[in-house]
């Protein structure tokens, strides 16, 4: 299947996203959020496909959402608005709650919706060079589509302080923030992200399908439902095929369980 704006590559059970607007710096419009949101439901059972690469062509990873889709809605009603904002948001739900790993590839500018899209992915690498901001205040808004992902990943203290002020920083910063997890020289980007992507493909796939549905829906359980949902999940893994071999598996290669 063919897309306005994404092109799509699998490799060695590896899939590759790449956003194609590199002649509008990668900005994320309607038709490019609907967009992912297919492609997410084409490849969520889609067993030749274990883990997901995200990054966009050209000088920049995104500089977020289209300025210029907003400013034409200025005018319309608000719940025509509440509408369509919704709708793009299960957008980027869909994407985030895929079963498989996902690994986002920063350079250049990783701006407002851009450092969003980002986030929704499990892992998240950035070149030393890549720029970050959520400058939406500068725009007179409060961030849209996430303000909870900045503050599960960062925190209250460290959100504020991006979200308030819409500052520039760079990659670096982003690290001490908590926003990426490796920063590489931009010659080494590629690398690094395909490392951890062959690092994934040796981890059983249900088995990383599930610790991911354990960890976003125990994000707003309690305690004792988030365990009550491991015991379900755990219990039934351990009667299945895959765990039986994992469990042999590395009992061959490490001799003990340590």
């Amino acid at each position: 299947m063919e897309y306005r704006n994404w092109d799509v590559r699998i490799e060695d059970r590896i899939l590759t996203l790449s956003l194609r607007r590199a002649d509008q710096q990668n900005t994320l419009n309607a038709e490019t959020m609907i967009e992912l949101q297919k492609v997410s439901t084409r490849i969520r059972n889609d067993d030749a496909v274990r883990v997901v690469i995200l990054r966009g062509e050209g000088r920049h990873f995104s500089t977020g959402v289209d300025i210029q889709m907003l400013a034409e809605r200025m005018d319309l009603p608000s719940d025509e608005n509440r509408r369509f904002l919704a709708g793009l948001q299960r957008c980027l739900d869909d994407f985030e709650l895929l079963g498989k790993p996902t690994i986002a590839r920063l350079h250049g500018f990783c701006i407002g919706g851009g450092l969003l899209l980002a986030l929704c992915c499990d892992f998240r690498i950035a070149s030393k060079r890549t720029v970050f901001s959520l400058p939406e205040i500068k725009l007179g808004l409060p961030f849209l589509w996430g303000t909870r992902r900045i503050t599960r990943v960062v925190g209250m203290p460290a959100a504020k302080e991006i979200l308030y002020f819409g500052g520039r920083f760079g990659a670096e910063k982003a690290r001490q923030y908590g926003l990426i997890h490796q920063v590489a020289a931009p010659d080494e980007l590629d690398r690094a992200v395909d490392d951890m992507a062959k690092r994934l493909l040796e981890s059983p796939a249900k088995a990383l399908e599930l610790s991911k549905r354990i960890v976003h829906a125990g994000d707003d359980l309690t305690l004792r439902e988030s365990q009550n949902l491991e015991l379900e999940i755990v219990a039934d893994l351990l009667a299945g095929p895959e765990t039986k071999n994992a469990f042999k598996n590395y009992i061959e290669k490490r001799g003990v369980m340590d």
